[in-house]
């Protein structure tokens, strides 16, 4: 009997059993309701998955607007809820970008999915934050790689959690492994494994910058080998530009022609990514600055000051282009864009290297040396791309025929970015040494060469140094053999074949000095420049040497045509007529040599002579 008001069966314990055979239809009944339920247990796990899917997208988005707190806080929860591996890795991504490096580090190891590269090679960047370099190098495997950058074996196994399908749009991974594998034996201060490697980076991926940018930045390459690298990149069909961008960085020796054309070649291959003509790569900042920088070495410096602050007006933060900025002022001598630029990086950058460096500019400029040596100073151990131009402290003359190239051209351009506090940076070497040789610290100067020469074998700069502190020695046999070490790593710089015909016109071998010089002006950019001048009298005096007096007085005579109009010109065209007994040309050539320094003895004393000579000459044909 049932309680008709609710349906239910009676309460009472007298009640009968319900019957266990079922009814007519209630099969069917049941199937339905099976149905029923699993439909909303599909329904159910479609919500569930839609609400994981929100929420990673929660994360992602956290991640975009630097919420790392509420992003670590969503993945958490993803991973714990599905235990995906994707999921994982985002959890520790998060954990990274928040700088939490050992829970993220403890993620990736408790994961137990470290044969995936992707999730090694987080690990490793989490180990490298923490400076555990030989962790680092563990975690990321055993691999071996050749002198030419090629990995003999890959023991890096394969990703195996993520799907391949986005590869061909991002850096390969491998290529970031190798990357950081370098990075890791440079602050092992293992050079010659780091070189290797990050040629292997770039091998692997050409799109790794940071790698070639390593290899450039810290002459790790001699040019040479930067030549051979570029040759065997193997680049995509629409990096061209890429490719032509490399050139230019690498190229700045080059003569005026061959590099134009490599910036016009840029230009060109531009038009696969750009829909103007090349017209936005043309005015890329990153590549005006790499011209900026090429006018700097060829000696254009009102045009690379020019260029310069056009770029800084546009993007007044581009240190790289503040760099070549500061050069430019410092040959010109404009201590008062020095004055501002210095108190602008000190305010903004007072960590950075490039700040002080300016500041040591402007006191240079200003020549209260001391102070600027002091400056130069505190960089020793911090600055990772320290330009410096030779005639920052170089007062000496070290030889009457080439002063004024020495006191104004070398000049070291390595583009790049502060990292860490670290003494094996070649620019603080090369400062250090210029500082001392300054103040007549000859062994100190040679000293910080010595290790510049053997931390950045890639570099000439060290060794260029060095022969002419033995050119100041008058070590002529020791200076020839450091010019040669340096001509056999930079062969394409033109200032090295002018201290070689420097060394041979002292050691009395004028013809092998005539050659030298005219090598230094075969392989200027435009021997137009006025930077070329001392060469040009340089080659003048071994010619009158060699009594080759009237191509002498060619040379002499280019050389007057610049606006610069040195004595040493002035004097060796009037001595080169007075032994062609010219004496009238002689004497003219002397009094304007006088002119320019009333009291030089040698100019006086041959004058005196002509005048003796040529009233003689007049007395005898009267």
């Amino acid at each position: 009997m049932l309680d008709t008001k609710f349906g239910f069966p009676p309460s009472s314990p007298a009640a009968a059993p319900p019957s266990r055979a079922p009814a007519t239809g209630a099969a069917p009944n049941l199937k339905r309701r099976r149905r029923e339920g699993e439909g909303d247990a599909g329904a159910d796990a479609d919500m569930r998955e839609e609400a994981v899917e929100r929420l990673r997208g929660v994360v992602r988005d956290s991640v975009g607007k630097h919420l790392y707190t509420s992003a670590i806080f969503l993945a958490d929860k993803v991973a714990a809820a599905t235990g995906d591996p994707a999921d994982v890795y985002m959890l520790a991504q998060a954990l990274f970008l928040g700088r939490h490096f050992r829970r993220a580090l403890h993620v990736l190891n408790n994961s137990r999915l470290l044969r995936d590269l992707r999730f090694r090679f987080l690990a490793a960047k989490c180990l490298e934050e923490l400076k555990e370099w030989h962790q680092c190098l563990m975690m990321l495997g055993d691999a071996k790689v050749d002198e030419h950058g090629n990995v003999l074996d890959q023991d890096d196994g394969s990703d195996i959690y993520f799907d391949k399908d986005a590869e061909d749009h991002e850096i390969n991974i491998k290529s970031a492994i190798c990357f950081l594998r370098g990075k890791a034996y440079e602050a092992l201060d293992n050079r010659d494994l780091a070189r290797q490697w990050y040629k292997a980076a770039v091998k692997v991926d050409p799109l790794c910058y940071e790698a070639l940018e390593c290899l450039v930045d810290n002459y790790m390459l001699t040019c040479e080998e930067e030549s051979e690298l570029l040759a065997s990149l193997k680049f995509g069909k629409e990096d061209g530009w890429l490719s032509a961008f490399y050139s230019c960085l690498i190229r700045k020796h080059e003569k005026e022609y061959v590099v134009e054309a490599k910036f016009k070649e840029l230009e060109r291959e531009s038009c696969s990514i750009s829909s103007s003509s090349g017209q936005m790569m043309k005015n890329n900042i990153d590549v005006l600055a790499c011209k900026a920088e090429y006018y700097h070495q060829s000696g254009e410096y009102q045009k690379c000051f020019e260029l310069t602050s056009v770029l800084l007006e546009r993007d007044p933060f581009h240190l790289k282009c503040t760099l070549v900025h500061l050069a430019a002022a410092m040959e010109l001598g404009h201590s008062n864009d020095l004055y501002l630029l210095s108190c602008n990086l000190v305010k903004d950058y007072p960590q950075k290297a490039i700040s002080w460096f300016a500041v040591g500019c402007y006191y240079y400029c200003i020549k209260k040396y001391d102070q600027a040596r002091r400056y130069f100073g505190r960089i020793d151990i911090m600055l990772p791309f320290l330009q410096i131009i030779q005639d920052m402290f170089w007062d000496i003359q070290l030889c009457p025929q080439s002063y004024q190239m020495y006191s104004t051209l070398i000049y070291v351009f390595p583009i790049s970015k502060a990292t860490g506090l670290d003494g094996t940076f070649p620019p603080a070497w090369f400062g250090t040494g210029i500082a001392y040789a300054a103040q007549e610290e000859g062994d100190q100067a040679m000293a910080a060469f010595r290790t510049a020469a053997r931390l950045f074998p890639g570099c000439h700069l060290p060794t260029l140094y060095m022969g002419m502190q033995y050119v100041r020695m008058h070590n002529f046999k020791l200076a020839e053999q450091f010019f040669m070490q340096a001509k056999s790593i930079c062969p394409s710089d033109p200032l090295i074949y002018n201290e070689l015909g420097v060394v041979a016109y002292n050691m009395k071998e004028y013809q092998n000095a005539v050659q030298w010089f005219e090598l230094t002006l075969t392989h200027t950019s435009s021997s137009s420049n006025e930077m070329w001048e001392p060469t040009m009298v340089n080659l003048g005096h071994a010619l009158r040497k060699l009594k080759q007096y009237k191509k002498a007085i060619s040379y002499y005579e280019k050389a007057l045509t610049f606006p610069t109009k040195t004595l040493s010109a002035f004097s060796g065209l009037a001595y080169t007529y007075q032994l062609m007994d010219d004496f009238e040309a002689a004497i003219t050539y002397y009094h304007k040599a006088l002119w320019l320094k009333p009291d030089d003895q040698f100019c006086t004393d041959m004058l005196t002579l002509a005048l003796e000579t040529s009233c003689q000459s007049t007395a005898r044909r009267k």
